[in-house]
């Protein structure tokens, strides 16, 4: 059985598609059978992954609109060694036509529970807004990844992102927890960021992370080659940060 995570903040620009491409390409590298679902019309971790988002010829939009499945849609990432359920600029519209359909939250759950034999772990690139796409991802998923940078401003976030997240545990998925938070970007270096590492384990204990992904150059070059930090750079900080990330997840998994 396939275990499905969003990884989702509601504050942009905390590496939320860094993390995820960089999860996916390390649960692969470990052995694991890995569906990459890019729910962000701007298709950032679909292109993030090689896979060119306007040459796609079915994409994450026909699977919520049950014209494709995810069989059909997926595409392999060949150089990542992971599977992506694809977005582009389509899947905007979306938005507009869930809005009068039945089972409008609950397309992605339906659409991956018959795809669950084939995969190990589904990661779920949400946007940063809580939409009606964020919901399906929030609907799919057993649990949440929190990404986050350790400044102020992304603790206020963090409250906001808790909130809806209880909300949508009580009113439409039962399943729904925070497996962890993520810290990315990290600079040990500067004090603020080790004071707020500090409160973060002081409030939230266990579920924040063991692993740290450390602020690197080539974490952040990967992109504009289209591939994964991992796969671009395997000796780099960060690279290797994710890879044990992605170990560190399987046993968490694992004690589920």
């Amino acid at each position: 059985m396939a275990k499905i995570f969003c990884i989702a903040n509601q504050k942009g620009g905390v590496g939320k598609t860094t993390t995820a491409v960089n999860l996916a390409a390390g649960l692969a590298k470990i052995g694991q059978r890995v569906l990459l679902v890019d729910l962000d019309p701007q298709g950032n971790a679909t292109m993030g992954s090689g896979v060119d988002k306007r040459s796609l010829g079915l994409s994450v939009y026909d699977v919520l609109l049950e014209t494709a499945s995810v069989r059909e849609a997926a595409v392999a990432a060949e150089q990542c060694g992971f599977s992506v359920l694809g977005a582009n600029r389509e899947l905007s519209g979306a938005e507009i036509e869930l809005v009068t359909l039945e089972r409008r939250t609950e397309r992605l759950k339906g659409a991956l529970k018959a795809a669950d034999a084939d995969f190990d772990f589904v990661l779920i690139d949400c946007p940063p807004s809580l939409s009606m796409l964020t919901l399906n991802g929030l609907c799919a998923a057993h649990g949440v990844i929190v990404p986050m940078q350790c400044e102020y401003y992304a603790l206020e976030g963090l409250t906001d992102l808790v909130n809806t997240i209880k909300q949508v545990h009580a009113n439409m998925n039962p399943d729904l927890q925070i497996i962890g938070l993520l810290r990315v970007m990290f600079d040990p270096r500067t004090t603020l960021q080790q004071q707020v590492s500090e409160q973060l384990k002081e409030h939230f204990g266990d579920k924040v992370f063991d692993t740290v992904i450390p602020r690197n150059v080539r974490l952040a070059e990967a992109p504009s080659y289209g591939l994964p930090g991992v796969v671009f750079d395997a000796s780099a900080k960060g690279s290797k940060a994710f890879v044990q990330f992605a170990q560190e997840m399987v046993q968490r998994v694992q004690a589920m």
